[in-house]
């Protein structure tokens, strides 16, 4: 790479559509969790102010369900002191410092995650624009990689700081670079290992790696006088190893407790997540989920060795679970499972800090199953998120499915809530178990545009159980946490409809696919005609009541903008959240 093949994706033309981009969700988003009121001047009009006033942007939008702000692009104007100004992101994170609650700390970071946002939306805006009607048809990889938004709710969604525009280059999801994963040898009196049911350590590698790779990496240690028996094999993210475990871990590598072995041979394409990679090489092999010490969306995205000691068996208990139910069974849910996790413990960095620290998630890792091998004839996958993409001409992902499928909207939303709503309500309502069931968590199968099923996944680190009371092995006891009771129905409420629901509605009314009414009609079908197939859970049905008029608003930028490194305790997930008023549910009623 030259000097200036670094920044040749930053040029004005792309940049003014960038902070446009931007500021259309700044606006969206900031008003639906209501940081800021905009002001009705006629029609579709509206207007806000800055902090001092001595700002206003004006914009049309239309106001949707669950308060959702659809906002033109195309429709805004800055003015300050009177006077027609160009729109920059940044500027606006100052005029409106007040508004948005951001602390004098804060602040210059979050204007740093901003800047990421701008520039990785630069480079997609250089990408070929690939019409959706295409990239339904595109396999798996090209889809995942195809997304240009990232997460819906956040504005500032693709901080990923810590890298440098040539490790954006190198391992961003939408630069679909080929990455080749470092392997570490971790000497067993700091690393472990532990894998699902009928996984042995050894074969487990082998088949991963293959013979070759596993006795070239052998002869490393033997070369150092060292027995491969004494270690255990780590995946390492090249970013991770460049930037932390060379200087951050050198007494580590010093004294051999760590031992580079060099690169793997298999090629893979990191995922919407960053740190989860897939295997191009052999797409039926496990995907591989690093430690990347790299601060994005509100949390540093490390992996902790101590969680990673329980995720097999915890997947293996929700994959148990899923089979011996007949109403999971019936949707066709599956789980992609955590198979097996290696972690290692750096003692000196553990005696210095808590459990929360991001010193203690820098070297850990997983494996988790491939989807491609479940496939039947004629099936295809394309991540959830994939459905909220709209491309250059304004056209979504969803649409252009449902047009594939030559069903009607109605029909091809029923069996996409079969696939995917239908396991969230029956797992709250009989297990109280949730899912962060957001569009990167879940796998959609496809057949001819139409949802088969749905693959849920990122489940130890993700899935909670709500019931104080609830009998689970010890190995499976990390996952249940105290949730009050008038905030348990948010898992639904607010991870679903009004983070993933409301867009997906949105998008669809905009297009003219279907009506909103039709589409929230239609989930309230949905529920109704789960509620009505298990009669037994009635009493749960009314403690919890879907149908309720208003729920309580929580609001994920809030989070963000109040503290950028750590949003929420993992271990508390209700306690932080941001409750602002109540929102009106679209369901209620119908």
């Amino acid at each position: 790479m030259t000097l200036s093949d670094a920044v040749a994706h930053l040029s004005p033309h792309r940049w003014a559509r960038a902070n446009r981009l931007l500021l259309r969700k700044a606006l969206a988003e900031f008003s639906h969790e209501r940081l800021i009121t905009p002001e009705h001047l006629d029609g579709d009009r509206y207007l806000v102010r800055s902090d001092d006033g001595s700002a206003t942007y004006t914009f049309t939008a239309v106001l949707r369900a669950l308060d959702h702000w659809q906002v033109d692009a195309d429709s805004i104007t800055r003015h300050r002191d009177g006077t027609e100004a160009p729109l920059a992101a940044l500027d606006f994170f100052i005029e409106f410092k007040g508004a948005l609650g951001l602390s004098d700390d804060i602040l210059p970071v979050y204007l740093e995650e901003i800047s990421s946002t701008l520039s990785g939306t630069c480079y997609k805006l250089t990408k070929p624009q690939v019409p959706v009607a295409e990239l339904v048809t595109s396999g798996f990889q090209a889809i995942e990689t195809g997304m240009t938004e990232g997460h819906p709710c956040f504005v500032a969604n693709n901080g990923r700081l810590g890298f440098g525009v040539h490790e954006y280059l190198s391992y961003a999801p939408e630069t679909a670079s080929p990455v080749r994963l470092i392997w570490l040898a971790a000497h067993r009196s700091r690393a472990a290992f532990t894998a699902g049911v009928g996984i042995e350590y050894e074969a487990f590698l082998r088949d991963e790696l293959g013979e070759e790779t596993v006795d070239r990496f052998h002869a490393v240690l033997r070369e150092q006088d060292l027995d491969p028996a004494d270690y255990l094999f780590i995946p390492v993210h090249p970013w991770q190893w460049w930037n932390k475990l060379t200087v951050t871990f050198a007494a580590e590598v010093a004294q051999q407790h760590l031992v580079l072995l060099g690169e793997g041979d298999d090629e893979y394409l990191a995922q919407q997540s960053i740190r989860t990679f897939f295997n191009t090489s052999h797409p039926g092999k496990h995907y591989v989920k690093t430690a990347l010490s790299v601060l994005n969306m509100g949390f540093m995205r490390g992996l902790s060795a101590a969680y990673m000691e329980a995720t097999p068996a915890i997947n293996d208990w929700l994959a148990q679970l899923i089979d011996n139910d007949p109403v999971l069974k019936s949707t066709g849910l599956t789980i992609i499972r955590e198979r097996a996790a290696v972690g290692y413990r750096h003692l000196e960095y553990e005696a210095a800090t808590d459990r929360y620290s991001p010193y203690r998630k820098m070297l850990a890792a997983l494996w988790r199953e491939s989807p491609v091998p479940s496939l039947q004839d004629g099936e295809s996958l394309a991540t959830m998120a994939s459905l909220l993409h709209v491309d250059h001409e304004g056209h979504s992902f969803a649409a252009a499915l449902i047009e594939r499928s030559g069903l009607t909207p109605v029909e091809w939303l029923s069996r996409y809530l079969r696939a995917y709503f239908v396991p969230l309500l029956h797992s709250f309502y009989a297990y109280d178990l949730v899912y962060m069931p957001h569009g990167e968590n879940v796998i959609l199968v496809l057949k001819d545009g139409a949802v088969q099923r749905a693959v849920y996944k990122d489940i130890a680190e993700e899935i909670a159980v709500m019931d104080p009371d609830a009998v689970l092995p010890p190995e499976v006891a990390r996952i249940r946490v105290e949730v009050p009771d008038d905030q348990k129905l948010l898992s639904i409420f607010t991870d679903v409809f009004d983070c993933f629901f409301r867009f997906l509605a949105a998008n669809l009314a905009d297009e003219g696919v279907m009506e909103e009414d039709d589409f929230w009609c239609t989930v309230a079908a949905s529920v109704r005609e789960y509620q009505e197939a298990t009669p037994e859970l009635a009493d749960k049905f009314e403690q919890y009541d879907m149908f309720a008029p208003e729920f309580a608003l929580s609001c994920l930028n809030r989070l963000q903008l109040r503290n950028n490194k750590q949003m929420v305790d993992l271990a508390d997930p209700s306690g932080a959240l941001q409750l602002v008023g109540d929102l009106k549910n679209p369901i209620a009623g119908r």
